[in-house]
């Protein structure tokens, strides 16, 4: 009797077993496992939206309703070397003083780890940051510079070795009667001038001492087109590119910049160039226009609209979301 009723109640817990387990597997297979229903599919969270890059400056159509005699720019992405830019950035201006960043970079290279005289320090400081001519000079004559004219049209030394140490291509010595041998009148592509750009910021221009002092220095540079900044041998240069640049990009680090300026006599233009620098990009605007009918700050208008254009990605530009991949 004792082993019949044994046997009874182990027929009904495997029974009632069975019951209990069978909704239970079903129910693992039928959610995948997941605590959530699904109505037999499984149940994925939709993926975070992509971030986008940083922004940066990228190669991109540029367009500038631009009146004067010659307009032209150039990009680096200086992470590839790869140079973009208007149709003629081989063609030429004047540097102006923006060549002096090159000027004190090649006189500090020259000193190696020696310090120059207190003197010449300050001078290599007001000629980068308030653009002083005065200064220029004197650092490019302790840098080996001369305004004599040389045989065949050869630039000075100070200039020639920004040829071969930022392999340049289309600089060349000035070529104003009068004068021919100033640093200031030497031409210069916006190509050749973001390729001098990285060569300052890679080290090559400065050597390893004095590339971040130059840079800092680059980076400080101040006063605006107001006449009130504007003086006969000095003048405010913080404008153009970084203008142009948006928050998100100048709060990655700091942009290293000089410009250059000037309303020539002999052909009735402004001549500006504006250069800027930072560890992913080197960019350049090169122009010419009348110098009686348009201000400096035209100039600089037309250079900070060049760097907007270049923003990539644009701000407000829209998250790439991916799309939720099919249920299983």
């Amino acid at each position: 009797m004792r082993s019949r009723v044994t046997m009874v109640f182990a027929v009904v817990a495997v029974l009632l077993g069975g019951v209990l387990l069978v909704p239970a597997a079903y129910a693992r297979l039928s959610d995948g496992g997941s605590s959530g229903g699904g109505g037999g599919a499984a149940s994925v969270a939709a993926p975070s939206p992509t971030p986008p890059p940083p922004p940066t400056l990228a190669a991109g159509p540029v367009s500038v309703a631009f009146k004067g005699q010659f307009f032209s720019w150039a990009l680096m992405d200086r992470e590839t070397g790869k140079i973009s830019g208007s149709p003629n950035m081989t063609a030429t201006s004047s540097t102006e003083s923006m060549i002096k960043a090159w000027i004190v970079s090649d006189y500090l290279r020259q000193l190696g780890d020696k310090e120059p005289s207190e003197a010449l320090k300050k001078m290599a400081v007001t000629a980068i940051r308030d653009s002083n001519d005065g200064a220029a000079n004197k650092v490019y004559a302790a840098a080996g510079g001369s305004y004599k004219p040389l045989p065949n049209g050869q630039p000075s030394p100070v200039i020639q070795r920004a040829i071969t140490i930022c392999g340049l291509t289309d600089t060349k010595r000035g070529n104003v009667p009068k004068y021919e041998g100033y640093w200031s009148f030497t031409r210069m592509s916006p190509r050749d001038a973001v390729r001098l750009g990285d060569c300052i910021a890679s080290g090559k221009a400065a050597g390893p001492k004095w590339t971040k002092w130059v840079l800092n220095e680059m980076s400080k540079v101040r006063g605006t087109t107001a006449d009130k900044d504007q003086k006969s041998d000095s003048g405010g240069g913080r404008w153009g590119i970084i203008d142009g640049l948006p928050k998100s990009i100048t709060a990655q680090g700091p942009v290293s910049m000089k410009n250059g300026w000037t309303p020539l006599n002999y052909d009735g233009n402004w001549h500006v160039t504006c250069l800027a620098v930072n560890d992913k990009w080197s960019l350049a605007v090169m122009l010419r226009y009348n110098y009686a009918k348009l201000p400096l700050d035209y100039g600089a208008q037309v250079c900070a609209s060049v760097a907007t254009q270049l923003v990539t990605p644009q701000p407000g530009a829209a998250l790439k979301v991916p799309q939720q991949p099919d249920a299983l």
